[in-house]
């Protein structure tokens, strides 16, 4: 698999859609530090996995996919406390959620994929 630049990678694909929903989703939100958060933890996620495309070594570039991954987890926490608190409600919270674990999943093949190659050296 041979990746020119990380606007090829599945994942920053699919974190670029999870900003644009987060974005969405929140547009509304009169709580501006919460809808401010997730809007950075969201942003880091897609930032960190291009950051780390640009390192020298795949190890570095796990790292920053593993930073983007604690992104991540902070907006999936973010949506609970957003459902809990009447923010958004139940369809948006399952869409957001459900792009979220996207990432995530492409996250972990990706990290696994990686890996996996830095044994083979």
């Amino acid at each position: 698999m041979k990746i020119d630049k990380f606007e090829e990678i599945e994942a920053w694909k699919e974190a670029r859609r999870l900003v644009k929903d987060l974005y969405s989703g929140f547009s509304k939100c009169r709580d501006f530090s919460l809808k401010d958060q997730i809007q950075r933890a969201g942003i880091s996620v897609m930032s960190n996995i291009a950051e780390g495309f640009e390192r020298n070594t795949n190890k570095e570039f796990i790292n920053f996919l593993s930073i983007a991954r604690g992104s991540l987890a902070e907006v999936k926490s973010l949506l609970y406390a957003a459902k809990d608190i009447g923010y958004i409600d139940k369809n948006v919270f399952d869409s957001l959620f459900d792009r979220a674990n996207k990432v995530n999943g492409l996250l972990n093949g990706f990290i696994s994929y990686l890996k996996s190659n830095l044994k083979r050296k």
